[in-house]
């Protein structure tokens, strides 16, 4: 069973990433300019649109999982499935990381602390779930 710590962390993280889901519907309504984003490399609307798409489309998954993990939804995958995705996502992110460690912009730079963040989290989520 999930403890309380794993669960408040899950909590924290869903926060955060219901920020970030919110950052790319921002960019979707063109209230922060696509240029800034994605390495400058979006030439046009049609692009940043897809973009945006699929990185909201994927962090509404972690979420999901995220509330898998915590118990919070009755429908639920294999905890063994749970984790493999969640060990995936963890990879993503601490290359995610490095990669925005090395980027062009300081704004992208910036999101290699939210990235790392990131990565903390899981390895603790992780790390509880093999404790126990």
């Amino acid at each position: 069973m999930i403890d309380f710590i794993n669960k408040n962390v899950i909590k924290i993280f869903l926060g955060i990433l219901i920020a970030v889901i919110l950052f790319h519907f921002s960019i979707i309504l063109k209230i922060i300019p696509y240029s800034i984003t994605w390495g400058g490399r979006l030439q046009n609307d049609s692009e940043m649109y897809i973009f945006e798409t699929i990185s909201i489309l994927i962090n509404v998954f972690l979420c999901l999982i995220l509330l898998m993990k915590g118990n919070f939804l009755k429908y639920k995958f294999s905890n063994k499935s749970i984790n493999i995705v969640l060990w995936i996502f963890f990879g993503v992110f601490v290359l995610n990381t490095i990669g925005n460690i090395f980027a062009k912009t300081n704004f992208e730079k910036m999101f290699s602390i939210l990235t790392a963040l990131f990565s903390v989290l899981l390895w603790i989520i992780l790390r509880k779930s093999n404790e126990g």
